[in-house]
């Protein structure tokens, strides 16, 4: 089974991601990670994001693994080589942008997502899941929240590690990034068709996780009848 799950970053769709997953005993994929593994390898040979050629060369050659941690999270290896940590760098994550926007990248790392849906059951996220890796996923999602409560959410996760940050300045970025996705060409973000979309403004993680997870193991008939 394929359990696709989209929506914009400070979603939550990592979190709940990992732990419908666990629940459910499937592999987690977050397919964010291969974009900033791509960037990361990118940065590591001084390349600039922005030349489509060169870092289509590093999507196309870079050997990217995902092991599950003890605590259903996520273990990234690059080359055999553990980076979950280096990954979530902002200046990896900045660069991760403008990779994902490339064409030939997508559809190099959209492959390799593909190959991993093969072997196992899966929950995977990003933000063109539904739509564009696995537009025939069993059961999809489309996760959201107001700018401002996931901006807050990613000032809480950073502000220990930076003291000095900005808040309205990390809400104009989660605005620009937003806008980036939305409009790119390649595989923009946006909800399939046949997602059930879910506003986690207001929502605890917990209850997340647990309508997802009764959407996942109802039957055909039962989410007719909900309809």
């Amino acid at each position: 089974m394929i359990v696709a799950i989209d929506g914009p970053a400070g979603s939550g769709k990592s979190t709940v991601a990992r732990m419908v997953a666990r629940r459910l005993k499937f592999r987690y994929i977050e397919t964010g990670s291969m974009y900033r593994a791509v960037a990361w390898k990118a940065n590591q040979l001084g390349l600039d994001p922005k030349n489509r050629e060169e870092t289509a060369k590093v999507a196309a050659n870079l050997n990217i693994e995902f092991q599950p941690a003890e605590d259903g999270s996520q273990r990234v290896f690059v080359e055999g080589k553990e980076l979950t940590r280096d990954l979530k760098n902002e200046t990896v994550g900045r660069m991760a942008a403008v990779v994902a926007a490339n064409p030939e990248v997508r559809e190099i790392l959209v492959s390799k997502q593909r190959e991993m849906g093969k072997k196992h059951d899966v929950v995977m996220d990003g933000r063109d899941i539904g739509t564009v890796v696995f537009p025939d996923a069993q059961k999809k999602f489309y996760l959201d929240a107001d700018p401002v409560e996931r901006a807050r959410r990613r000032y809480d996760e950073m502000k220990a590690a930076n003291a000095n940050l900005d808040f309205d300045q990390i809400v104009e970025q989660v605005r620009q990034r937003d806008h980036e996705d939305k409009t790119r060409a390649a595989s923009p973000l946006k909800a399939a068709d046949d997602a059930v979309w879910i506003d986690t403004t207001s929502l605890s993680i917990d209850d997340v996780v647990e309508k997802m997870v009764r959407v996942i193991e109802s039957t055909p008939e039962e989410m007719k009848s909900k309809s």
